[in-house]
């Protein structure tokens, strides 16, 4: 298995030819923190079902706003969802 880079994969802000793959795309830095705020949500929404019983709604609200915070903050904003041919 050979990877083949194509010219849509150059960094156009720098001049050198410095080439972007997936190994060295994200900071581990970054990464690190994305993933802890992720999961903070995550455990926001499991920790919000805690107060939910038949006459309070809301913390069901709540647990579904989080929990699709947590998923849609990644794979949206922060996500490779546009590069699937890149590669």
């Amino acid at each position: 298995m050979s990877s083949q880079i194509n010219a849509s994969s150059k960094d156009p802000a720098s001049n050198q030819d410095y080439v972007r793959t997936p190994q060295n795309e994200n900071k581990l830095g970054g990464s690190i923190v994305l993933f802890v705020i992720c999961f903070a949500l995550f455990l926001g929404a499991i920790y919000s079902l805690s107060f939910l019983s038949l006459g309070n709604p809301w913390p069901m609200a709540v647990c579904l706003v989080l929990f699709g915070l947590a998923f849609w903050i990644p794979q949206t904003i922060f996500g490779r969802s546009d590069s699937a041919g890149e590669h």
